[in-house]
């Protein structure tokens, strides 16, 4: 047992001086509440730079590889090295938040990805076509860290305010994303001034974005919120205390992790396989790309901007509910996408409003199972991983959907996803049986 306890536990090195120097967090809630609500401010900066970084770069990147390669054979290339390198940096900022905290993992990632956004100009300037993928790819580390920085909302959050905190990290988000893509033709000027192709501007941005963004949390995330609450974790489990009222487990459960991770994927992949082909199929049935753009406009806003009531209705009326409502959302948008005529476009909106917005029930109500569900000593590394099948089930369901599309249409392709996305009741179900005799024991025997 003594083993066991010491696997639990022994993931962060804490000195003598580090545990009593952070126990006044557990000693006065006050100072704890304090510290959350100065985490949430640190990360909500962080994250409206690193939208923008996100934004800029991503609106631009295929067209960029499109006019160096002077074919547009390759312009999805840019979106899958994105998506490879978020995977790959999602796996290490885990691990590295796991042993050095959020503000270490988040601010490594975010430079990261800065440092790729220099290299995209200079591949740009050169011009350089290997560097160009290379820097791609290191590019997506900054996509990683926006999306992982919502779980640095949580460490010290209550129970019951999680879904909020992470719903105000995404929130955030929202300004840059927006602010990014807006700011394309002006650092196209910007950059042509500097004697820079002027596709390579929005990536002067993302540069500068994100490295602010890493030094804001290298700055100012202290003390840092994950190392916190992991101190407070292990003082309790020495004591051997006994967790109540909903507080943090002693160790896994591995069944709602499991939840937690199909929930998200699963409304990651149905989204975006649906917005992947929907600016092609309304491109086949005569809209412009301004049309295009609004559509898909509406359908980022949504999955963002109603997030801070979704937090809400998570906390207040439970994973469960919101999870079985992802499902029934991205069901009604399956059908509306498939059934509306295509040349309705206020339909369309609706339709991808829908499907953003069943992503936001799906990411938030997931995203909340999943730290509930896990134990301090393993969370970030946890997290780290579940986000790189994320990123990578999403590139998959990309990646499919103009397959299903070219041998079917996009209605069949709609109507999968809005049938695949029921999947997530079963599964929810599933969850809230209860464990047998045996796992009991087991999970006593892990805590105890």
């Amino acid at each position: 047992m003594r083993n066991e306890q010491k696997g639990i536990t022994d993931n962060i090195p804490l000195s003598g001086n580090q545990a009593n120097r952070w126990q006044i967090y557990g000693d006065s809630p006050e100072k704890r509440r304090r510290l959350q609500r100065r985490t949430l401010l640190i990360v909500v900066l962080a994250q409206i730079l690193g939208g923008a970084g996100l934004a800029a770069g991503v609106t631009i990147g295929g067209l960029l590889a499109q006019q160096m390669l002077g074919t547009d054979s390759f312009a999805g290339v840019p979106s899958a090295l994105f998506t490879l390198g978020s995977a790959a940096a999602a796996l290490l900022i885990g691990r590295m938040s796991q042993r050095f905290g959020r503000r270490m993992g988040l601010a490594a990632g975010f430079m990261a990805g800065g440092i790729g956004a220099v290299g995209a100009v200079l591949a740009a300037v050169l011009p350089n076509i290997p560097l160009l993928f290379v820097s791609l790819f290191i590019y997506g580390a900054g996509t990683a860290s926006n999306l992982q920085a919502r779980y640095a909302g949580t460490d010290l959050a209550k129970p019951n305010e999680r879904a909020k905190a992470i719903s105000v990290i995404l929130t955030s988000t929202t300004f840059g994303a927006v602010a990014g893509p807006n700011l394309v033709d002006a650092m196209g000027r910007f950059a042509a001034s500097l004697g820079v192709p002027p596709l390579a501007g929005p990536f002067l941005l993302a540069a500068v974005a994100f490295l602010f963004a890493g030094v804001v949390l290298l700055a100012f995330l202290r003390p840092d919120p994950f190392l916190v609450a992991k101190a407070l974790a292990q003082d309790k489990l020495a004591d051997k205390q006994f967790v109540t009222g909903g507080e943090q487990p002693r160790a896994n459960d591995n069944r709602k992790i499991a939840v937690g991770a199909t929930v998200m994927i699963l409304t990651h992949v149905v989204m975006v396989a649906i917005m992947t082909m929907t600016p092609i199929h309304m491109q086949h049935h005569g809209h412009g790309l301004g049309e295009v753009g609004l559509v898909i406009g509406v359908h980022i806003a949504a999955m963002y901007l109603p997030s801070l009531i979704t937090g809400i209705l998570v906390d207040k009326w439970g994973r469960t509910v919101m999870a079985y409502a992802s499902g029934v959302t991205l069901l009604l948008s399956g059908l509306m996408a498939a059934w509306v005529p295509a040349d309705s476009m206020a339909l369309l909106m609706i339709a991808l409003a829908l499907l953003g917005l069943g992503w936001n029930f799906g990411l938030i109500s997931g995203t909340a199972i999943i730290v509930d569900a896990t134990a301090a000593a393993t969370r970030a590394k946890t997290q780290g991983s579940i986000d790189v099948l994320i990123a990578l089930t999403g590139a998959s369901g990309g990646a499919l959907s103009g397959m299903v599309v070219a041998n079917s249409s996009y209605a069949m392709l709609s109507l999968a996803g809005g049938i695949m996305s029921l999947l997530l009741i079963p599964v929810v179900i599933w969850s809230r049986r209860r464990p047998s005799a045996r796992q009991r024991n087991e999970r006593v025997s892990m805590g105890s």
